[in-house]
């Protein structure tokens, strides 16, 4: 009796051990995503992998030294933006770090109205959730859905309104003229702009802006499949701000080797070497803030 007892738990133990909630694995965050979920959710519902982390005070990825930062999402601090209606902001990267640009994110509740950017200041917007309405002063409206953006002129009157909640980024800068060139208004989305050569690199990159020399940053978007990476190790004058919309994978900043997932902002400082690397199962996208057409002088 007792080596039938032995051999049934024996059995047993084998059979849970081998289950999906065995001894020895973990719950896995992908098993509990849907294809129902809208795109980039995980930005504003990321996740901690394994999920005992999530709860654990005082734990926070969030770094930040001379030459770079990272900002993960449990560090966001909401607060009002000036000017704004019915809207919070977390602001993210700011000169106070040592960048020439912020970048914030900016959650519109039910009848929020966006306020102006600073005078002579640029913006950038892309929707991370929901829908927004923009009008121009001459009463132009369009509608952005969730990977859509705009960019705005200094000076150039907007706003941007919306009747449900909505997700946005946001990036501005005090705009850098140069003789003989003006920037134009920008409406557009991520699945019209092209695919670009990336000689020597296998990452897919679309750019949002024009490259011509009115302009004087541009958003990348870049895409790379499990297992890819930069195959160059970057070192240029170039500020970068970057939001993580998809994926997980290691990222080096100077020195220091961070593991990083959709959500996470990235402040790079100039010089600092920077690489990376996509991981999981699922693709990476990441949204690059770049400085361009301007001498460093």
């Amino acid at each position: 009796m007792r080596s039938i007892f032995i051999l049934l738990l024996i059995l047993g133990l084998h059979k849970y051990a081998f289950a999906g909630e065995g001894f020895c694995s973990a719950p896995s965050v992908l098993s509990m995503e849907s294809n129902s979920r809208p795109l980039y959710w995980k930005v504003d519902n990321p996740t901690l992998s394994p999920l005992h982390l999530q709860d654990l005070p005082g734990f926070t990825r969030s770094v930040y030294k001379r030459d770079h930062a990272l900002i993960s999402p449990e560090s966001h601090v909401y607060g009002p933006l000036p000017d704004w209606i019915n809207t919070s902001g977390a602001y993210l990267i700011s000169p106070e770090m040592g960048s020439h640009f912020v970048m914030y994110l900016a959650k519109l509740k039910e009848n929020s109205r966006s306020g102006p950017p600073l005078p002579d200041v640029e913006r950038l917007i892309f929707v991370l959730q929901g829908v927004v309405t923009l009008t121009d002063a001459a009463g132009v409206r369009n509608v952005l859905k969730v990977d859509s953006y705009a960019y705005f002129p200094p000076n150039f009157e907007h706003s941007i309104e919306c009747d449900a909640p909505a997700t946005i980024v946001v990036f501005e800068r005090r705009y850098v003229p140069l003789p003989n060139h003006v920037p134009e208004p920008v409406v557009n989305s991520t699945d019209k702009r092209p695919l670009l050569e990336t000689p020597g690199e296998v990452f897919e990159l679309r750019k949002l802006l024009p490259t011509s020399l009115a302009y004087d940053f541009n958003i990348h978007i870049m895409d790379f499949q499990p297992g890819e990476f930069l195959n160059v190790k970057e070192v240029h004058y170039n500020q970068h701000g970057l939001l993580l919309l998809e994926g997980q994978g290691i990222y080096r900043l100077g020195d220091s080797w961070y593991p990083v997932q959709a959500g996470d902002v990235i402040w790079m400082a100039p010089f600092v070497p920077q690489w990376y690397a996509a991981l999981g199962k699922t693709r990476t996208r990441y949204l690059l803030y770049k400085d361009v057409n301007r001498s460093p002088l």
